[in-house]
């Protein structure tokens, strides 16, 4: 896993249609994966489950890159449509958020907080725009960072008027970064009207020697929690599902991915 792992945050406009969301780290995704036919097959067909998919650890600074993955994913299934952050980050390590959805799903978008890399909010409801500034620290500050993701939530929900707000990506929210004693500091999982759609027994890697429940899907509020098809919050270990060997995955260096159908 990547030491700067990014977070996201998704406020959705209950619409009662039924859509597919998930949350995919590409992993340094830029010009030297976008030219690799095979690997882009593969994200092609991942991402095309999906109706929205947030997109993590892209590295693509002239943004010639994603504008290739979209034609593919276009060619192959249309239409979809793609929203970045800015490039996020301290120093010279820069990466984006990048929403990719179809067309249908018309946005608005932010950023916000102080994060050092950073959580990147979307409302797929109204076709206008909005902007503030918002990052993530390293794995090693996972329960700082996740309990303050409750204040951004509760900023998103005055700021757009919805208590339908979905946090979903690589949380570092397992494993070493978060141990079981300090769950109880961290108020995203302990107040009652956010709920927690994948469980810290859930394995959200496809490499063989990982077992951690890195990346989540919260939800916040009951209207939310009951658009969720029950059981339909999961990991999709993409590896076991397009036969990839444990050598390509390593070589696609994408090793996480959960989802949610709802």
């Amino acid at each position: 896993m990547h030491p700067l792992a990014l977070l996201l945050l998704l406020s959705l406009c209950m619409a009662g249609a039924s859509f597919k969301i998930c949350a995919f780290n590409m992993q340094g995704f830029g010009e030297a994966k976008a030219g690799d036919a095979q690997l882009m097959g593969l994200l092609v067909k991942i991402l095309a489950r999906c109706d929205i998919s947030a997109v993590q650890e892209v590295r693509d600074a002239k943004g010639d890159a994603v504008l290739t993955l979209l034609t593919e994913l276009n060619r192959y299934q249309a239409l979809y449509a793609q929203l970045g952050s800015r490039r996020l980050g301290r120093g010279t390590y820069k990466e984006q958020i990048v929403f990719i959805y179809r067309v249908k799903a018309p946005i608005r978008f932010g950023e916000a907080g102080d994060f050092a890399r950073g959580p990147f909010a979307a409302r797929f409801h109204a076709p206008s725009t909005g902007r503030s500034p918002l990052t993530h620290r390293a794995p090693r500050n996972a329960v700082h960072e996740i309990d303050r993701l409750y204040g951004l939530c509760r900023e998103l929900t005055q700021r757009w008027g919805t208590q339908n707000v979905m946090v979903l990506g690589d949380l570092n929210a397992g494993g070493a970064y978060v141990p079981p004693s300090a769950w109880g500091s961290i108020r995203l999982r302990w107040e009652p009207s956010f709920h927690w759609l994948i469980g810290d027994t859930a394995n959200t890697t496809v490499r063989a020697r990982t077992h951690c429940a890195y990346d989540r899907i919260v939800v916040q509020g009951d209207e939310m929690l009951g658009a969720v098809v029950p059981g339909s919050a999961k990991p999709y270990n993409f590896a076991r599902s397009l036969g990839l060997s444990e050598e390509e995955v390593s070589a696609g260096e994408a090793p996480h991915c959960p989802g949610k159908e709802g």
